[in-house]
């Protein structure tokens, strides 16, 4: 085992351990139900009529948790609403916002050129809004919050942390038949540790864990977040990967991340299933409001996201505006919009899927050992 010490950098940082060694019998078994959910959300995603309803609105949750692990804070509604336009954002809902564009802007970048070093670069560059390089200072130290105790002291030099960042993208693409939701796990972990960039690793690394799953060919669509999963389980995230790096212990940490996919795809399902039959009720009382004139280009924009604007209606569905305002103005007397006025345009929200969208439900049990969730809380 490699010398490491908290307050020294880690730069004998060594790669992630073979496949056999990462493979345990407890991780084989985990990975069962993890790559069964993750199956079945990735067909469920891609079957449902109008995949642009979880394409545009669960990027902008998971951007919301990742940002709140970092301690930048904001609401859905303030999210939402600035989606198109983000001007007169606050600060933190314009990052946010740009955590929102740096995922989509990675998921194109994977597609078209698979993933790689520079597309950890991209991605962190637009969560910063400027163009950022590797970190090449040395003094970065990550202390336990609340002290001044410092618990963990990444790589140091720009020839040290960019040699340990392309090993990381080989493992990444390493033919050696790890099953890839393992991969993700150590991948993430040696990501979190190299610490390549000043700061927003953390953010930079949740964005590549579900590209990664994309190029793997398990995701055809940036659908699994897990930083819902991260936040609500934030003590025992940082104590497995610290971990990791004082102990190797590989195997914990592999498992809390498997179990992370499973849930969190069990969650997104029933989510999705949600969110149809929502969908399903409101277009009949959207008929029945609108006297059938509303088309069903008119409906699935109003599940794209749940902040409307005439001119939406009137781009998507090719009607002239008093259609589209007389439209929306019907689902706002029977109750089923909300209006606002922001400056001088107006909003309308689908006050529904809004709070389907936002709503908490206990993510659940795994369903490959219940009982190993006890350890991690």
């Amino acid at each position: 085992m490699v010398s490491w010490q908290p307050d020294v950098p880690y730069n004998e940082l060594p790669p992630p351990p073979s496949a056999d060694a990462l493979e345990t019998r407890r991780i084989l078994k985990a990975a069962i139900g993890a790559n069964s959910a993750l199956a079945q959300l990735d067909q469920a995603v891609v079957s449902i009529p109008n995949p642009t309803v979880l394409i545009n609105s669960i990027p902008i949750l998971e951007a919301q948790a990742s940002s709140a692990i970092e301690n930048v804070v904001t609401t859905t509604d303030e999210l939402f609403r600035h989606l198109d336009d983000d001007a007169g954002a606050d600060p933190a809902t314009r990052e946010t916002l740009r955590y929102r564009t740096a995922l989509r802007t990675g998921f194109e970048h994977t597609i078209e050129r698979g993933l790689t070093a520079s597309t950890a670069t991209a991605v962190y560059s637009i969560i910063k809004g400027r163009e950022m390089r590797i970190r090449d200072l040395p003094g970065t130290r990550i202390g336990r919050p609340g002290t001044t105790e410092v618990i963990y002291s990444p790589p140091e030099g720009w020839d040290t942390v960019t040699e340990k960042l392309h090993d990381w993208e080989r493992f990444v693409h390493a033919d050696d038949g790890l099953d890839p939701l393992v991969r993700m796990a150590a991948a993430h972990y040696q990501f979190e540790a190299i610490h390549p960039f000043p700061d927003g690793n953390g953010r930079t690394g949740r964005i590549l864990n579900v590209l990664m799953l994309v190029e793997a060919g398990h995701l055809r669509l940036p659908v699994l977040y897990l930083s819902r999963y991260i936040i609500d389980t934030k003590t025992d995230y940082y104590r497995l990967l610290l971990a990791v790096t004082a102990e190797q212990a590989w195997e914990d940490w592999v498992l809390y991340i498997l179990t992370g996919i499973e849930l969190t795809s069990r969650y997104t399902l029933r989510k999705i299933g949600a969110i149809q039959a929502l969908q399903d009720d409101f277009n009949q009382r959207a008929r029945f409001a609108c006297k059938g004139g509303a088309d069903a280009e008119f409906q699935s924009a109003l599940f794209e996201q749940p902040f409307c604007r005439i001119a939406t209606v009137v781009a998507r569905c090719g009607v002239s505006r008093p259609t589209a305002t007389a439209w929306l103005n019907a689902l706002v007397d029977h109750g089923m919009l909300e209006t606002v006025k922001v400056g001088r345009d107006r909003l309308f929200i689908n006050r529904e899927f809004l709070k389907l969208l936002v709503r908490r439900e206990p993510l659940g049990e795994p369903d490959f050992n219940g009982k190993q969730l006890a350890r991690f809380g």
